[in-house]
């Protein structure tokens, strides 16, 4: 009677997985294709994936595609022990849990933040080799939050330019959408490795428009803090009185849990006081979809560049189709202007007075530099020859104190833009306009991004740029909000409601997916079912068999 009811039952559960088996249900699937932070934790949790074959994944990425194939060039330096630690991290998920959402997380950092296990150079051969004592402070709360670093990305050389990523370290860096297009600078590097899917997470710095110039131009979220959220001690600078460092991201999301875990008070850059009671509880958690309901924005239209011109053509149809778009979505969009607009576009950037004085106290600070002061490294020679003359020049400037230009600059220019900027978002929200006035251009042209960048820079207001589409030819277009100091999350809020209602971006078609990066991986149960489907089978045979046989005997 037993062998009959496990016969029966074998039986049934037999013909079951003949009729399931085209329909085996999936337990899990990771693409890494546009991965983000939500998609890996998932993955992570439902055991498909660990850190250690993420890390694998994208140094596999890196060989194929960085110096080889469309030959990005976006990466000077890889972590030799990023395997070993992702699978450290791996054994602490098992017993303890994650310690945050970016554990496990690999990260590429613009090669002028300190690492205390790798080179940072600023991308020139006078500091080749240069490994700092401690990490830059936002590297270390990247990696006290779990997060791998992966290596470090090309730069504009001392993050000189705006428009290019080029070092005499690492050469040029190009765009990932089109490697005979620049990917800007100075974070260009960090921009073309994360529009290419080389990480997560890129680190970049910004004194003009560094983050926000290659975001935009790699089809990134770029975020430029308020000065003061974010320290900037451990950083390679260039002008203090406008940097600041900040996550470029594929996703808003992204964004915020970068933000999440960098921002905040540290004494060694006493600035970021102004952090204390300016921080939410999680930028990443206040996101929602319906952020753009109720919006007021003001769109500066002195800011986009003129229809005659072809290219600065193609972006303005982009942002005035995202304009339609934010107002489908219940924000009330005007066009506003920035008093004194022009005044405060024709000052210069800080760091033509700066950079002396600010890397010779770096270069003070760090033991291990092989070089004490920028005059040092002008007579080695180990520069870009194409920066020579700029290295000359602001070594050359006049004592900081004693030097009436830059004493005017600095009395006038960050009141006078603050005033203008808060009186055009009198009533508003945020003000928006296009990153750069035309798409990335050829590298032989040079590219033509407009002084946009500058209101952050030069109030110390916070910006967040987007993609806000593509051109017909492909190439990534984005826009930016600006607001008050200290309205990241605000400004966030408006990027990931248009982002989630548009889902723009898209990756590049110059590094498409290798093979193994779709893991799929089937529920148990139907493992199981598939084993009884063998094991129904046979008995099924076995049964059909003693049948017959039982028919001979009778």
């Amino acid at each position: 009677m037993m062998m009959k009811l496990k016969n029966t039952v074998l039986v049934g559960i037999s013909a079951t997985s003949l009729t399931l088996v085209p329909t085996v249900a999936i337990a899990g699937t990771f693409n890494l294709q546009e991965a983000t932070v939500t998609s890996i934790n998932q993955a992570y949790d439902e055991g498909i994936l660990t850190s250690e074959q993420l890390v694998q994944l994208y140094l596999n990425r890196i060989d194929a595609y960085d110096k080889q194939g469309p030959a990005i060039n976006s990466i000077v330096t890889i972590n030799p022990n990023a395997l070993q630690v992702a699978e450290d991290l791996d054994r602490e998920r098992k017993l303890f849990g994650p310690r945050s959402p970016l554990h496990g997380i690999p990260v590429i950092v613009k090669d002028n933040y300190n690492t205390f296990d790798l080179p940072t150079t600023a991308g020139a051969l006078a500091l080749e080799g240069f490994i700092p004592q401690e990490d830059a402070f936002q590297v270390q709360k990247l990696r006290e939050a779990g997060a791998i670093i992966l290596g470090k990305a090309n730069l504009s050389e001392f993050a000189f330019s705006g428009s290019e990523s080029i070092s005499s370290l690492g050469g040029e860096s190009l765009n990932s959408y089109d490697p005979l297009r620049s990917p800007a600078g100075s974070s260009g590097g960090t921009g073309a490795a994360i529009g290419a899917n080389f990480g997560v997470i890129g680190m970049g710095t910004d004194t003009g428009g560094s983050i926000r110039n290659p975001s935009s131009y790699n089809g990134l979220v770029g975020v430029r803090p308020t000065i003061g959220l974010s320290s900037r001690s451990g950083i390679i600078p260039l002008a203090l009185s406008q940097d600041t460092g900040g996550p470029m991201t594929r996703t808003v999301t992204d964004a915020a849990l970068t933000l999440d875990v960098t921002v905040g008070f540290d004494p060694d850059d006493p600035i970021t006081a102004l952090s204390r009671g300016n921080i939410p509880d999680s930028y990443a958690d206040s996101l929602t979809a319906n952020g753009l309901q109720g919006a007021r924005i003001g769109v500066v239209r002195e800011l986009f560049g003129l229809d005659t011109d072809p290219e600065s053509a193609k972006v303005n149809r982009i942002i005035d189709g995202a304009i339609a778009q934010m107002e489908s979505q219940g924000a009330t969009v005007v066009d506003v202007s920035i008093p004194n607009l022009e005044q405060i576009l024709s000052y210069p950037s800080l760091s033509g007075f700066e950079f002396r004085d600010n890397l010779n106290d770096y270069l003070a600070s760090e033991p291990n530099a092989p070089y004490r002061t920028l005059q040092e490294i002008i007579d080695s020679g180990l520069y870009l020859p194409d920066f020579e003359e700029t290295l000359i020049a602001r070594n050359s400037v006049p004592p900081l104190e004693t030097n009436s230009e830059y004493q005017e600059i600095i009395r006038v220019r960050p009141g006078l833009t603050q005033r203008s900027l808060l009186t055009a978002l009198d009533g508003l929200d945020a003000l928006l306009y296009p990153t750069s006035v035309t798409p990335p251009q050829p590298i032989s042209e040079g590219q033509r991004i407009g002084s946009n960048n500058r209101l952050s820079a030069f109030s110390g207001f916070p910006a967040v740029t987007l993609p806000a589409g593509f051109t017909a030819d492909g190439l990534p277009v984005g826009m930016e909000f600006l607001g008050r100091a200290f309205d990241e999350e605000q400004l966030l809020q408006f990027a990931f409601a248009y982002e989630q209602a548009t889902r723009v971006r898209r990756p590049p078609s110059t590094t498409p997916a290798l093979p193994g990066e779709n893991i799929t991986v089937p529920e148990p149960g139907a493992i199981s079912g598939l084993l009884f489907l063998g094991m129904g089978s046979i008995c099924l045979k076995l049964t059909q068999k003693r049948k017959v046989i039982n028919s001979q005997k009778y």
